[in-house]
Order: C-alpha cells, then structure tokens, then sequence
C-alpha cells in the first residue's frame, strides 16, 4: 500500500473529470473502486469531497488515499469476449488516427458506475484500439437506454480539445425523440434549471426549477432545451427535434416530462401508466410499441480537434425505434436533418 499523496494538477494536464485523471496517474485502480473512495471521502480535491465525475482544473490539490500497489491487467475488461469485441467495433461509424464516433447501441452504458455492471463503453474501448498503443478515451456520454452519436479520443490532447468544444458550445447535438402527446407551441425552448432530488441514496432523478426560482435553489443549474415538432399523429404522440443547448444530467427526458410530453419508454420520468389518451400523460401507448426509451442521438456537428474541419455525423435508429417508425409509417428523409435553422 502507498501513503497518502497530495497531488497539485498541472497546467499540462488541462481540466478533466476526476475519474480520468485518477486512472491516468493510477492505472491499476478500477472506476468502481474510484467511485467508492469518493463516497466515503477518501478522495478529496482541495480539501472537499467530491463525486467521480467532478472536474478537476489546474492548480487544484489532490488527496489520495493509500492504494494497492497491485498493478491492474492489461485491461480493465481483460476478459472480453470476441461477440462484445465484434459488437462495439460494429458500432464505430467513422474514425482516423485522432477520434472515434460510434452509434451507441440502446442498454449499454458509457461507463462503469454504481449498478451498471462491468459491461459499458469504455471497457469495451479496449477493441477500439486498432493497432493503436492506448485505448481510446471517452469525451462524453450517453445514458445507458438512449442510443446514437459518441465521440472517443486517441489521445489526451484531442480528448480536451473535444471536452473543450461540447463545454463551450461549439459543438451541435441533435436528438430525435418519440413523446406522448402534442407540445402547443410546437417549437421553443425549455429553460427550466435541473437539480438532484434527495429521494434515496444514489437517486440520480433530476426535478425542473422554474427560472424565476433559481435564487431559491443553490444547488440547481440553470439548462435549456430547444425542441421542434416534426410530426405528430393525431394528440397522440410526436416526433420531436431536440437540441440541448447545456448538458446535464437528464436535461431531455427531465424538460419534456415537465412540458407534460414525456418521452416514449421512460419510466423514471414517465410515470407508470401504461396508455396515453393524448394529453400527454404516461410514457407508454400500449399495444405493439416497444417500451424501451424512444431517444436517440441523431445528428452530431463538430470542428475537427486537429484538422479544424467541420463534419456531421449521423447516426440510423435502433432496431426499436425503426420499428416504431415503420408502424407510424414516418420516413427519415421526410423531415429536415436539421429543423433549428429558423434561429439563424
């Protein structure tokens, strides 16, 4: 075991997420045992606690506990079938010697955590080296049921290059979603701050503040969602464009299920019922429709880290969601790739 080490981040470094640079420095300690030390307050940064996922930037002091001085295998992941390698190299739908995009599939996570198991995106990463020395990295991610677009990096440099343009908003996501009813108006944005309910242990469910009410929530962040209604059938369901103009914690499904139009298959933001009779109540409509989460990352833009070229990436649905499609006889082509344009 190691001693207790206080370590100062350095400008060569940049800003990451905690988990990263922990792995970076200490390669032999797994994400689980990482978040762990979190919670208990093992790990601190400059002298207060602090969640895995938390940034840490130049100049910040570090506290690591002792440490076992066993070194972790060549991969986290070590025991990787060939079907999950063939899977997730599958998924890959454009790379060069910088970056990485994948389709992610819907029910695998981005990463490791608390009740997620140990198969997700960056475990399988170790298949996405492709004669490279390192496994590529991830740059942001997806919840575990929502599907689509996924940058990975090849190396640290790019990694923060990407960080540094999905933070400042000079890169575009576009979503497309399935909702229970008919927003009115039928494109806007939902400006509503998101905080962590203090439901239970472990609870990740973020509630809506009202943005005349952010003074009243020290811990709420202030978000929006811009949306766009590209068909609907009937008061029954719509087919949205959502574009989230922040990034937190369950921004789309938590906006659209404070509009009233939560989205298809979400049951922690959906409710339970099981029908939805239009007025936008009930993530579910019964019958032949697939309960899985109806949200997919469609359409993603961003300015090449290194080259500094602009490219769009689109993602096809997932089985599901193209079934559903093809039951409501919606085509992909018969609506606009990007719907947001009426704000430029």
């Amino acid at each position: 075991m190691t001693a207790v080490q206080l370590i100062t981040v350095t400008e060569d470094e940049g800003e990451s997420r905690l988990d990263r640079w922990m792995k970076k420095h200490f390669p032999q300690i797994t994400q689980g045992a990482i978040e762990k030390m979190c919670r208990k307050g093992e790990i601190r940064v400059d002298k207060g606690r602090v969640k895995a996922s938390d940034r840490v930037a130049p100049g910040m002091e570090i506290r690591i506990p002792p440490l076992p001085d066993t070194p972790a295998p060549e991969h986290e992941n070590a025991g990787m079938s060939k079907s999950d390698a063939q899977m997730i190299q599958d998924c890959v739908i454009w790379k060069d010697e910088h970056m990485i995009v994948l389709n992610k599939p819907p029910g695998l996570p981005s990463q490791g955590g608390s009740g997620l198991g140990e198969r997700h995106v960056d475990g399988l990463a170790e298949a996405l080296k492709f004669g490279y020395k390192d496994k590529p990295k991830l740059v942001h991610r997806l919840d575990k049921d929502t599907s689509g677009l996924l940058m990975l990096a090849r190396t640290d440099r790019v990694a923060r290059r990407l960080s540094e343009a999905l933070r400042h908003r000079e890169a575009r996501k576009i979503y497309w979603a399935l909702v229970a009813g008919v927003p009115n108006p039928k494109q806007g944005s939902v400006k509503f701050g998101l905080m962590k309910t203090s439901a239970g242990r472990g609870d990740d469910k973020m509630i809506c503040i009202h943005p005349a009410k952010m003074g009243d929530y020290p811990d709420a962040k202030r978000a929006q969602t811009d949306f766009f209604t590209l068909w609907f059938l009937s008061t029954r369901m719509s087919w949205m464009a959502l574009e989230p103009v922040t990034g937190r914690t369950h921004q789309l499904r938590a906006h659209m299920a404070e509009l009233g139009h939560p989205i298809i298959g979400d049951g922690k933001y959906g409710g339970s019922t099981a029908e939805n009779m239009g007025d936008g109540w009930g993530a579910g409509t019964g019958g032949d429709m697939s309960r899985k989460l109806h949200l997919h990352a469609r359409m993603l833009t961003v300015e090449h880290p290194v080259t500094g070229k602009v490219m769009t990436f689109t993602a096809p649905l997932p089985d599901h969601m193209a079934k559903t499609w093809k039951m409501l006889d919606w085509k992909e082509n018969d609506v606009p790739a990007d719907p947001f344009t009426y704000r430029q």
